[in-house]
């Protein structure tokens, strides 16, 4: 007997894909702002993970379209896509971490919600799933 799908899993799963979408724009957006104004982003202290803001605003950028691509994927209810979605938001929150001096509050803020992210990618797989191609 197939378990019962949760809708609340499944809004869940939803949620999460719509904050990949957002999260991956706002990635490329402050990667844009980096490599057009290299002097927007202020640094307070030294820190280990220093680069040059230019390269923080391609990496960003780079990294917010695959972020943005994946919580677009997310949607199809695919296995492949959940797990990439887990990945990308690991990723999202380990650049976020050495994004810090730059920018604290909002990276401890997406920092968060990529934790939220790889919970519900990885609590409820197969409702997500279901709920997509119809299924009971």
């Amino acid at each position: 007997m197939p378990s019962e799908r949760s809708s609340w899993a499944v809004g869940y799963e939803a949620f999460a894909a719509i904050m990949l979408v957002l999260i991956g724009a706002f990635h490329a957006l402050a990667g844009i702002v980096a490599i057009v104004d290299d002097t927007f982003y202020v640094v307070g202290q030294e820190y280990t993970f220093e680069f040059d803001t230019t390269s923080w605003g391609w990496i960003h950028l780079i990294l917010g379209i695959v972020i943005l691509a994946s919580g677009l994927a997310i949607f199809t209810g695919n296995v492949f896509a959940r797990t990439v979605g887990v990945i990308v938001a690991a990723i999202s929150a380990i650049a976020n971490f050495m994004w810090i001096p730059y920018y604290p509050w909002w990276s401890i803020l997406i920092i968060a919600i990529d934790i939220a992210i790889i919970w519900a990618l990885t609590a409820h797989g197969r409702d997500l799933s279901d709920a997509t191609h119809g299924r009971p």
